[in-house]
């Protein structure tokens, strides 16, 4: 694309869209109000961010046979869409048991919370692994 590697363009969706929507899915599992406003905003920025890390990894195959990347890179990126998958499940879960709970989180509305932060941080903490070991491989 334009001359580029289409994996040098494609894998910047994936890495602005999921930790932003991490950051979102964060704010939603501490914000109910918050959450019944912009919870199908943060859920299509997952599912953008999913799309994208498909995209990302699909074209990375391509692109490792023309530039040599680290193992430590394929086996990263290879797992990213997966972290998506996740993401995208409990920002959804979270949005739709927030409709239907109008008077406050229940308990199991509370720990889909906890569950909706530690998937957030899983999720940008492997895209920022898997871009750094892109990087390494790349500039190093």
């Amino acid at each position: 694309m334009f001359g580029l590697p289409t994996h040098v363009l494609v894998v910047h969706g994936a890495v602005v869209l999921l930790p932003l929507a991490s950051i979102g899915a964060v704010i939603m599992a501490f914000s109910p109000r918050f959450c019944l406003r912009f919870g199908p905003l943060v859920v299509a920025v997952a599912g953008l961010g999913l799309v994208f890390s498909i995209a990302s990894r699909q074209s990375g195959e391509v692109f490792a046979l023309v530039q040599g990347v680290s193992a430590a890179h394929q086996q990263a990126g290879n797992v990213l869409p997966l972290f998506g998958v996740g993401l995208l499940i409990v920002v959804l879960a979270q949005w739709l048991t927030d409709r239907r709970q109008r008077r406050g989180r229940t308990l199991g509305g509370q720990i889909l919370a906890v569950f909706v932060v530690a998937v957030a941080v899983l999720t940008t903490g492997w895209t920022i692994r898997t871009g750094h070991t892109g990087a390494e491989s790349v500039w190093l």
